[in-house]
């Protein structure tokens, strides 16, 4: 018997490049903000010269990410519905209000670390860590209820998120130091062992990162068959190259050996493993927004 199309829709992507980049900028900028409390916020006075760069960096990153979701929601006048109609089960709800009381209390926590006054630095940096890692978070709780969406649909999401946070957040804070400290500073000398310290961290931090990966990899691979069907696109199909060489190869296993290998534990391999880092995180979020699309709704 002769079969006939009835019809032929292709669904429409619901996320794309800008929720990507809209990810990774939240995500650097609770990174960044996560660093800079290190020293004003739980005393760790080796990561002082954090302090500033950090919250700088944090507001300045999270003033740019909204606008790619502006952009990405096609009418961006109508923007301010979000704060009147609401909805308390839903993560784009609460990710709303974080996005304005977060920069808000950077703003406040930036101005008393400038001002020198220690005591209500600290206070606000202590409240900023809940609230940096409320506004990266939501971004994972949203892909997360997507139930839809194999890749998307799984509880570690959110901790993924966070975890590349950080990753990122660190390799971005080694960046702008060095730069900051070879070309703006009187002295025009880069703090090595604060860059050293922190390529340590981002060393450990890898592998977490790696670990959860990993994790949620397994799980997919022996799951129901649209989870399989997923880990295949990521592991042999269109998103492979971007998810195993470039995020993971190139992006955090390459940095990892550089990173703790004596012989190449040095100033330059350190920010050549930060530029690889940064640029592997940013592929992990396209390739999980996109990727978690491709996957036809049955």
């Amino acid at each position: 018997m002769d079969s006939q199309i009835l019809y032929n829709i292709f669904q429409q992507e619901a996320f794309g490049l800008n929720i990507a980049i809209y990810f990774y900028l939240t995500g650097l900028s609770a990174g960044s903000f996560i660093l800079s409390t290190l020293a004003y916020g739980f005393g760790m006075a080796q990561y002082k010269p954090l302090g500033k760069t950090g919250i700088v960096l944090a507001t300045a990153v999270l003033i740019i990410a909204p606008l790619f979701l502006l952009i990405h929601i096609g009418m961006p006048y109508r923007a301010w519905h979000l704060f009147v109609y609401l909805n308390m089960s839903s993560p784009i709800t609460w990710g709303s209000f974080l996005l304005v009381l977060y920069p808000i209390n950077c703003i406040i926590y930036g101005y008393y670390m400038f001002k020198e006054n220690m005591r209500r630095t600290r206070i606000f940096g202590l409240i900023g860590i809940p609230l940096a890692i409320s506004v990266h978070g939501y971004t994972g709780f949203i892909l997360a209820f997507g139930k839809a969406r194999a890749l998307w649909n799984t509880a570690i999401m959110p901790i993924l998120f966070l975890a590349s946070a950080i990753v990122s957040g660190i390799a971005l804070m080694i960046l702008v130091c060095t730069i900051k400290d070879r070309f703006f500073s009187k002295e025009k000398k880069v703090n090595r062992e604060l860059i050293s310290s922190l390529g340590k961290l981002l060393a450990w931090m890898i592998v977490f990162d790696l670990f959860l990966v990993g994790s949620d990899l397994i799980v997919l691979s022996i799951s129901h068959s649209d989870a399989q069907a997923a880990a295949h696109l990521i592991l042999g199909g269109k998103f492979s190259f971007m998810f195993l060489i470039i995020e993971n190869l190139l992006g955090k296993i390459v940095p990892f050996i550089l990173l703790v290998v004596p012989r190449f534990r040095k100033l330059p391999t350190i920010i050549i493993a930060s530029i690889l880092v940064v640029v592997g995180i940013f592929y992990m979020r396209y390739v999980v927004v996109v990727a978690g699309e491709f996957v036809p709704l049955l």
